[in-house]
């Protein structure tokens, strides 16, 4: 673990596998950290340099007063590239970290040398649903609303076929700080990027969880429906998030694409 600052604010991050292999940059989920990428970045480190880091109210990286915005997700992001001298980066990004993908990808289209889409929408849910989850947790706070959120996070049946995993990802919710989780949720509130994703360029993979309750994969196949280089792949036996209840699948279908895409460049 490694921590920068970027326009004031501390971020924390990891680096992994080849430093002189292709770049890839993870974004996170609202309320995890950069660990829901542990057994992805174990797949991919022999052929890639995965960067990997807590976005701004999560983990280890500070948590300024909310609220957040998306573009400042984005710049963040564009930040801790900088920083580390990565002009250019595979993009990957899951639920909340999938619009701060795609809002980085129209922001800095050279910068992105392809963009993969997990287990996200341009616009996901209402305003009011949002407005109504953050006056629940200033009422309420991370700790006790994390056991309502988390069955949202996995596949029907996870809890019960995995109760030590389980329990850690609600330990990871619970802690999560409040002004940072309120934040990020104020960013959700305000973004729609519906107009916007068709104008994103870069070759992209859309990815989801055959058994995703947050974002069911007929709204996320509506991201690859609207991104011209796009294609649609479902990962089964997983919710919201593949790449921890199945991050075999979930590395070899990234691979696949990213290899294809080597392979069309030559």
């Amino acid at each position: 673990m490694q921590f920068l600052q970027h326009g004031g604010l501390t971020l924390a991050y990891r680096l992994d596998g080849r430093v002189d292999g292709p770049p890839i940059i993870f974004v996170n989920s609202l309320g995890s950290d950069y660990r829901i990428w542990d057994a992805v970045t174990v797949h991919l480190a022999d052929d890639y340099y995965c960067i990997r880091y807590d976005k701004r109210g999560h983990g280890l990286s500070d948590s300024p007063p909310a609220p957040y915005r998306i573009d400042e997700h984005s710049a963040d992001l564009a930040g801790l590239l900088d920083a580390l001298d990565v002009p250019q980066a595979v993009v990957i990004g899951i639920s909340v970290g999938g619009l701060i993908a795609m809002d980085f990808t129209l922001r800095h289209t050279q910068r992105v040398s392809a963009l993969v889409l997990c287990d996200t929408v341009a616009r996901l849910g209402t305003a009011e649903l949002w407005q109504t989850r953050i006056d629940d947790l200033r009422e309420r706070g991370v700790a006790t609303m994390a056991s309502e959120i988390l069955p949202r996070w996995f596949a029907p049946g996870f809890a019960e076929a995995h109760p030590a995993e389980y329990h850690g990802y609600l330990n990871m919710l619970a802690r999560m700080p409040l002004e940072g989780y309120i934040g990020t949720c104020a960013a959700l509130r305000d973004a729609d990027l519906r107009e916007s994703v068709p104008g994103i360029t870069a070759r992209t993979l859309v990815l989801c969880g055959a058994q995703d309750e947050a974002t069911p994969p007929d709204e996320v196949q509506t991201v690859a429906d609207a991104i011209p280089q796009a294609r649609f792949e479902l990962i089964e036996g997983a919710g919201h998030l593949p790449c921890i209840e199945a991050p075999e699948a979930f590395s070899q279908a990234i691979a696949g694409f990213l290899q294809g895409d080597r392979h069309e460049q030559a």
